[in-house]
C-alpha cells in the first residue's frame, strides 16, 4: 500500500541489560514502572482531604499493603486471561508453557478480573470500602496502561493494519506493507486520554465523593477506546475476525462498557454521602 511517507521503525532491543542469565526487558520495565507510579497516584489522591469531604477511604497504609496483592491480581489473572481467551487449545497441549511468562502473552481483561478480585479481598480482610478502592485504582490503571502500549510497540508487537496515513511504520516481521502503530493509539487513549478523563472527574467535579462512579468511567472509558483501537489493529493470528470486523479485544470489551455504565448510573443517582453505607 503506498504511503505519502513511511515512518522509519526504531530499531529498539527490546532487551534492555543482560547478565548471563538475568535479562532486563522493556515489557518488564513497563510493568515495573507502570505499578510504581500507579501505586504513588493512589496514596497522593488519598490523601488529599479536599477530594474526600470527610469520607472514608483507604489509608497510604493500606495502599502499601495492597501493592503486593494488585500485582499478583495483574500478573496471574493476565496470563491465565491470555491462555483463556487467545490461545486455549495449544496451553491444552502444552500446559506447562502457560507458566512461561517470560515468553510474552498477557491479557489486559485478564488481568482487570485478577485485579477485580485482589481488591475485594483485600477489602474484605482489611475492612474497607470496595468501591473506593476500585475508584482509586481505576484513576490510576491508565498510568500502567501507557507504559505497556509503549513496550508493545518497542517489542514491535501487536502491529496495527495496512494503511496509507503518513505516520505509518513498516514493523519488522510484520511483511512490507506501512502499518498504524495501533500501539501508540492505544496509549494515547487508554493511557493519555482515559487519565485526563479521570483525572478531570476526580478534582473538577469531585466524584471520588460517590463511591462506584470512577471505576464505572474507567471499565466504560477503556472499553471504548480498546474498541476503537481495535479497529486499527490486527487481530491475533490464530483468532482473526470473529464475525465481520468484530475481534476478540472488541468482545470482551463489551461487558466492561456495559458494567461502567451501570456503575456509573448506580452511583451518580445515590446521594454521595448514602453511597457509603
Amino acid at each position: 500500500m503506498p504511503s505519502v511517507l513511511v515512518l522509519p521503525f526504531p530499531a529498539i532491543d527490546p532487551v534492555i541489560i543482560e547478565f548471563g542469565p538475568f535479562a532486563l526487558r522493556w515489557y518488564a520495565l513497563a510493568y515495573i514502572v507502570g505499578i510504581i507510579l500507579a501505586w504513588r497516584y493512589m496514596r497522593t489522591l488519598s490523601l488529599n482531604d479536599r477530594l474526600w469531604n470527610g469520607l472514608q477511604r483507604p489509608s497510604p497504609v493500606d495502599l502499601d499493603d495492597f501493592v503486593l496483592w494488585g500485582t499478583l491480581g495483574i500478573i496471574i489473572g493476565g496470563r491465565l486471561g491470555y491462555v483463556l481467551f487467545y490461545n486455549p487449545a495449544y496451553y491444552l497441549a502444552n500446559p506447562a508453557d502457560a507458566l512461561a511468562i517470560w515468553s510474552g502473552g498477557m491479557s489486559f481483561h485478564g488481568g482487570f478480573a485478577g485485579t477485580v478480585i485482589a481488591m475485594v479481598l483485600f477489602a474484605w480482610r482489611r475492612g474497607l470500602n470496595i468501591w473506593t478502592l476500585f475508584d482509586l485504582a481505576g484513576c490510576a490503571a491508565p498510568i500502567g496502561l501507557f507504559f505497556g502500549r509503549i513496550a508493545n510497540f518497542i517489542n514491535a508487537e501487536l502491529w496495527g493494519r495496512p494503511a496509507d496515513v503518513p505516520w505509518a511504520f513498516v514493523f519488522p516481521g510484520a511483511g512490507p506493507e506501512p502499518r498504524h502503530p495501533s500501539q501508540l493509539y492505544e496509549a494515547a487513549l487508554e493511557g493519555i486520554l482515559l487519565f485526563l478523563v479521570l483525572r478531570l472527574l476526580s478534582h473538577r467535579f469531585a466524584l471520588l465523593q460517590r463511591p462506584g462512579f470512577l471505576a464505572g468511567a474507567f471499565a466504560f472509558g477503556y472499553g471504548i477506546g480498546r474498541s476503537i483501537a481495535e479497529l486499527y489493529r490486527v487481530p491475533d493470528a490464530h483468532i482473526g475476525y470473529l464475525s465481520g470486523f468484530l475481534t476478540m479485544g472488541i468482545l470482551l470489551s463489551l461487558p466492561m462498557i456495559l458494567a461502567g455504565l451501570a456503575l456509573m448510573i448506580w452511583s451518580g443517582t445515590r446521594p454521595a454521602r448514602d453511597a457509603t453505607a
